[in-house]
C-alpha cells in the first residue's frame, strides 16, 4: 500500500521511521516501568534514566538546559500549557492582554479564544499578502497590560517563516513574554534559544517521522507559568500524567535522524515543484518564494475547487491537502488564506504539498504531470474555466 501512494501531506503528519519504532519498542515490552517508580526498583530507575537521556537530546537541539524542557502529549498541549499557564500566572497581577496573529494554528487560536471568554483581551495582528507580521503593528499593539505575545515560527499552511528574532526583541524591550509555535519548523529550521529572545517554544514529534502523541514545551528558566492540567507532579510539576517514555525516546531518535543534507534535499524538491506548478496558467504561489519551510508548497489554481483537485489526485495515488471549506468541519474557508488577503475562490482553489523523508525527486514530476492534467480536465467542465 505504501508503495502505491505518493504521500505529499507531511505537513499534516509523517510516516514513522522504522528506526524510531525500533528505539521505542523495548520501552513498551521490556523497560516499561513508570519514571516515577525510580524510587522503588531498578526498572523504574532505568526508565527514568532513559527519559532524561531523551530530554537531554531534545533540549540540546533547542540550545536549552534539560530542566527547561518538558515533554507533553504534543503541540496542542504545549501551546495550551504556554498560553493558559502564563495567563494564570500573570493575569491577576500584571495584565490581561495577549497578542497573536490571525493565521496561527488552532491550538493557539482556540486557546486565546477561551481566554477571551475568561476576561482577557486579545489583539489579532493582521499579516501581509505573504503571511508576514508587521513589526511596527506589533509595537503599536503593545499595552501596559500586555503579558504575552504568541507568533508562530512557521505557518502550517503556506510555510511562511516569521522573523521571530525581531518579534522577540520587541517583546524583550517591553518586558513581555514571547511564545512561538515551532512545531512545523523544528528541527528542520535550526533555532537556538540561547541566542533567540523567546521564552516558550512549542515542538512536536509526529511531523519529523516520530511518533504521534508526544511533543514538548521549552520554558526559559524564570518564566512564570502556572500548571493548568491537574493530576500528578510529572515534568517539573508542569503537568499530570504518567510520562510517555517510549514517545520521548521516539522524539529524541527522530531528531537525531534529521540532517541538514536531508532538509536540503526537501528544499530542492520544493523549489522544483513550485517551478513546475507555476507553469500552469492561473496558478499562484501562496506564501513567500524563499523564506518558507523547506518542504512546503502551497499553490492556488483559479477556476477549480481544491476538493475536486484533491479527490482526482487521490484516485491517481497522490495524497495532498486543501484549504477548501468542503474539507473543513466548520465549512469555512482556510483562515490562513483569508488572513493573507485571499478571497474565497483563492482559498477554495488552494492545494498544499509537503515533502518528507520518504519522497524522492521523481515524485515531483509525477505529481506535477498529474495535477496539470487534472486542472485542465476540471477547467474544461467548469463554466468559469471555459471563460
Amino acid at each position: 500500500m505504501l508503495e502505491e501512494i505518493i504521500y505529499l501531506d507531511n505537513g499534516a503528519t509523517t510516516r514513522m521511521d522504522k528506526r524510531v519504532l525500533a528505539a521505542m519498542t523495548p520501552f513498551f515490552l521490556e523497560t516499561y516501568a513508570a519514571a516515577t517508580s525510580q524510587f522503588g526498583y531498578s526498572m523504574g530507575i532505568d526508565a527514568k534514566d532513559r527519559l532524561e537521556e531523551a530530554r537531554n537530546t531534545v533540549a540540546r537541539e533547542l540550545g536549552a538546559a534539560p530542566e527547561e524542557f518538558a515533554f507533553t502529549s504534543g503541540s496542542t498541549e504545549s501551546s495550551n500549557m504556554a498560553l493558559k499557564g502564563v495567563a494564570l500566572a500573570l493575569g491577576e497581577r500584571k495584565g490581561k492582554h495577549i497578542i497573536t496573529t490571525s493565521i496561527e494554528d488552532f491550538p493557539v487560536l482556540h486557546s486565546v479564544r477561551v481566554l477571551e471568554k475568561r476576561g482577557f483581551s486579545v489583539t489579532y495582528l493582521e499579516v501581509d499578502e505573504l503571511g508576514r507580521v508587521d513589526l511596527n503593528r506589533l509595537s503599536e499593539a503593545m499595552e501596559p497590560e500586555t503579558i504575552l505575545v504568541s507568533v508562530q515560527m512557521a505557518n502550517q499552511e503556506i510555510g511562511t517563516l516569521q522573523n521571530v528574532a525581531s518579534v522577540g526583541a520587541i517583546c524583550r524591550e517591553r518586558g513581555v513574554l514571547f511564545h512561538t509555535d515551532a512545531s512545523h519548523s523544528f528541527p528542520r529550521v535550526p533555532m537556538d534559544v540561547r541566542e533567540l529572545p523567546v521564552d516558550l517554544v512549542t515542538v512536536t514529534a509526529h511531523l519529523i517521522h516520530g511518533p504521534k502523541g508526544v511533543g514538548g514545551l521549552y520554558v526559559r528558566k524564570g518564566t512564570p507559568l502556572v500548571k493548568w492540567m491537574d493530576g500528578g507532579f510529572q515534568e517539573f510539576n508542569l503537568r499530570g500524567g504518567v510520562e510517555n517514555i517510549p514517545g520521548a525516546i521516539g522524539f529524541a531518535t527522530a531528531i537525531e535522524l534529521v540532517t541538514p543534507e536531508e532538509t536540503s534535499g526537501l528544499q530542492v524538491m520544493r523549489d522544483q515543484l513550485i517551478e513546475r506548478l507555476l507553469q500552469i496558467p492561473h496558478a499562484r504561489l501562496n506564501g513567500p518564494p524563499e523564506l518558507r519551510l523547506p518542504h512546503n508548497v502551497n499553490v492556488s489554481f483559479r477556476f477549480v475547487e481544491g476538493e475536486s483537485i484533491l479527490l482526482h489526485l487521490d484516485m491517481r495515488g497522490f495524497a495532498v491537502s486543501t484549504g477548501s471549506a468542503c474539507f473543513s468541519r466548520s465549512l469555512e474557508a482556510s483562515h490562513v488564506m483569508m488572513g493573507i488577503g485571499g478571497d474565497h475562490e483563492r482559498a477554495h482553489g488552494s492545494v498544499r504539498f509537503t515533502f518528507g523523508r520518504f519522497n524522492r525527486p521523481k515524485d515531483v514530476d509525477a505529481v506535477a504531470d498529474a495535477i496539470a492534467e487534472v486542472i485542465e480536465r476540471l477547467r474544461a467542465i467548469s463554466p468559469l474555466g471555459k471563460q
